[in-house]
């Protein structure tokens, strides 16, 4: 545990509190162990907890997690990259790297059988997919009862905590038989669009999308643990991670980390919740969107840009139907952005995600705070465990100025 200098304006004593509520989170079970880190004003508390499997060896600083869908943010910045490099444009239309998506058709409702569909009102631009507005993704009715729903399962997009393994052509030609659920630009619907978003990047760069990644983010970043597998050297420092047995009670494993899906490269990239990092890694990446694009020397976007990458995108209308996982918030390019103070730790301004296998980020620019909690239970429901909302609650106690 590094202690916080009274610059930062963090109180020990608080954090020191959070140490404590967070090992007793471990000690009644909800997770095996965790990473937390809080950064303010360049100084970084971190603590260090529990184990990184049930029975198995202390939890360390650099241990290695999935961190599902806070890859997403990540891809988005790659986007914007692009963008800035004038080689995409936001509102240009994406036809042209990715045909399979071109004339598309669309639901007459959301109810209708998906033959029954109407032509898309425009083509499918780079900020639909960026804020989720392209008309594919999660529908949010459970359980399942529209013939899109069951016609998404079918081309292997069911949603859950086994994600596609399609190779990225595969991928975008079945996307290609699905009519839109919803017209571009009109709703809110989760994740595909980051998944796709992966496979463009990786066209118009003319490389594949993790070396892309690695040239363009991580290796300037000093991002040396973050990737789409971890290498066989790397593996006792890979956690393992767990789901829920309902009937007993107790944690399952769902992922080894020496014979699991993450153990070698994956036939898809995924962009949407397919890398791996750890605590410092991401608080690196974490540090250069609070600092407006910049991390030391490197600069890896413009301040413009990731100041329109973290405000809020969307309209109430257009989140209609998605509060379960949004709340309040608002959404940006590849993130959640507080709209309304409503809690302690939902602060205007503040931008982040969760990942579902048990991983949160968010930073608050007003008070130059990131934080990261890293565990390996994967998250059962909307709902988040105690530890979560412990963590934010605390982090936000601990400001003292």
């Amino acid at each position: 545990m590094s202690i916080a200098s009274e610059g930062s304006g963090l109180s020990q004593a608080r954090l020191g509190r959070m140490r404590e509520v967070l090992a007793r989170r471990i000690d009644d079970g909800d997770v095996p162990g965790l990473v937390a880190l809080v950064s303010r004003r360049g100084e970084i508390h971190a603590d260090v907890l529990g184990r990184m499997a049930v029975g198995g060896p202390p939890m360390q600083r650099d241990t290695i997690f999935r961190i599902s869908s806070m890859t997403k943010p990540v891809t988005a910045v790659a986007a914007m990259i692009l963008v800035e490099e004038c080689r995409l444009r936001l509102d240009d239309p994406i036809d042209r790297w990715l045909p399979e998506l071109a004339d598309r058709r669309v639901l007459r409702t959301i109810e209708a059988e998906v033959d029954d569909t109407v032509p898309a009102l425009r083509a499918i631009t780079l900020r639909d997919m960026l804020t989720f507005r392209l008309g594919l993704g999660m529908i949010p009715m459970y359980p399942a009862r529209y013939p899109i729903q069951m016609a998404i399962a079918d081309a292997g997009f069911a949603p859950g905590p086994v994600f596609p393994s399609f190779p990225p052509d595969e991928l975008l030609r079945r996307y290609g038989t699905l009519p839109l659920a919803y017209q571009p630009g009109e709703r809110w619907l989760y994740n595909t669009g980051s998944l796709i978003l992966g496979v463009l990047i990786a066209r118009v760069a003319g490389t594949s999308f993790a070396r892309f990644l690695q040239q363009r983010i991580f290796e300037p970043l000093g991002m040396k643990d973050t990737a789409f597998h971890v290498p066989q050297h790397k593996l006792t420092r890979f956690a393992a991670c767990y789901g829920s047995d309902h009937a007993t009670g107790t944690l399952k494993v769902f992922d080894e980390p020496a014979t699991g899906k993450y153990a070698a490269p994956p036939a898809f990239e995924n962009g949407g919740a397919g890398l791996v990092s750890t605590a410092d890694d991401f608080n690196a990446f974490a540090q250069m969107m609070l600092n407006g694009g910049r991390l030391g020397t490197e600069r890896i976007l413009s301040r413009p840009s990731v100041e329109l990458m973290t405000s809020n995108q969307i309209t109430p209308e257009q989140k209609l139907g998605s509060e379960f996982l949004l709340g309040a918030r608002g959404w940006g390019f590849g993130l959640s952005v507080v709209t309304t103070r409503d809690d302690l730790c939902d602060v205007p301004g503040r931008y982040g995600w969760d990942g579902g296998y048990g991983t949160s980020w968010y930073s608050d620019p007003r008070e130059a705070m990131t934080g990261i909690l890293l565990t390996q239970r994967m998250m059962d429901s909307p709902q988040p465990l105690p530890v979560y909302s412990d963590f934010w609650t605390l982090a936000y106690q601990a400001i003292d100025d």
